[in-house]
């Protein structure tokens, strides 16, 4: 086994030193304006990959009234929004035109936990009287990128994080991350196995 992995290494320094090389000759094209075939949305790293980004992928350019819901609405029409947008999250807000935060309603944390769990009517009982409240809120701008949204998600164990730029633009999920992450990672092997097969000059 120790004979393979020594016999291995070679191939890794060799295909190592290929990539950066290529990545070298990518990059002087670049600079001088030369495309070498991939769009600027493939080239981006997920340390460039925004949240914004990841929003525009979902179609999500414009919010909607679906993201969220007041303090006074009934638990039961929440759970009826999420479920018919699926969604596992709602923003909520305070009542009255401005659209001031009071807090967040999930399905795990606050429906199955303090509804279900609980023993409680979803039909009698208000958001805000379950909703985990604003100074429990964890949010991030669109302008943050994709890592820093998953690394807040990992530490805090949430799965929802609210977008916000001073008003709501959008929410996103543990998924959307995983699938941006994805994404991403796809997008590399295909470049890196179409330089190995010789589509890249």
């Amino acid at each position: 086994m120790q004979a393979i992995v020594r016999g291995m290494r070679p191939c890794q320094e060799t295909l190592k030193g290929a990539t950066l090389k290529h990545c070298q000759e990518k990059y002087s094209l670049r600079r001088n304006n030369i495309n070498p075939g991939s769009s600027p949305m493939e080239e981006k790293g997920l340390e460039n990959v925004t949240v914004s980004d990841v929003l525009k992928s979902k179609g999500e350019e414009k919010v909607g009234s679906w993201i969220w819901c007041r303090t006074h609405d009934i638990v039961d029409d929440a759970a009826k929004n999420m479920a018919q947008h699926n969604i596992g999250s709602l923003v909520v807000l305070k009542p009255g035109e401005q659209q001031q935060i009071a807090g967040i309603f999930t399905e795990r944390a606050d429906y199955l936990r303090k509804i279900i769990g609980q023993g409680r009517s979803p039909k009698y009982t208000r958001v805000g009287e379950i909703m985990t409240e604003e100074k429990k809120l964890i949010t991030l701008p669109s302008d943050a990128n994709i890592l820093q949204a998953m690394q807040l998600m990992t530490d805090n164990q949430i799965r929802h994080l609210p977008v916000i730029d001073g008003r709501i633009v959008g929410m996103i999920s543990i998924v959307d991350v995983v699938r941006a992450v994805v994404d991403q990672q796809s997008g590399e092997l295909k470049r890196l196995n179409e330089f190995i097969q010789g589509e890249y000059y």
